[in-house]
């Protein structure tokens, strides 16, 4: 399946990214390749391949345990937040 550069930069507007034109080029041959060995996978037969979580076998589970726990202060939580109002982040509307 071959994408366009029309279509790539039609993802980068709803991605909100900016491409220059030889960036829209190459990642319209590259999105290409992507989309073709994601075509390839889905063609094997995996009807007898039982679901896992983890590639290899884990012994027991790395995650720690769910505990309750005093959250981040808001100002520390929001300390690196480009804008804020009042205890939120603030954020630019998307919806149009």
């Amino acid at each position: 399946m071959a994408l366009n550069r029309e279509q790539v930069e039609h993802v980068a507007k709803l991605a909100r990214l900016s491409l220059t034109t030889e960036e829209a080029e190459r990642l319209s041959v590259q999105l290409t390749q992507i989309l073709d060995y994601v075509a390839k996978l889905q063609e094997l037969d995996v009807s007898k391949v039982e679901p896992t979580t983890h590639s290899v076998e884990v012994a027991s589970t790395p995650l720690r345990d769910d505990v309750p726990r005093e959250s981040l202060p808001v100002d520390e939580a929001l300390a690196n937040a480009p804008a804020r109002d009042g205890s939120h982040f603030s954020v630019p509307r998307i919806i149009e």
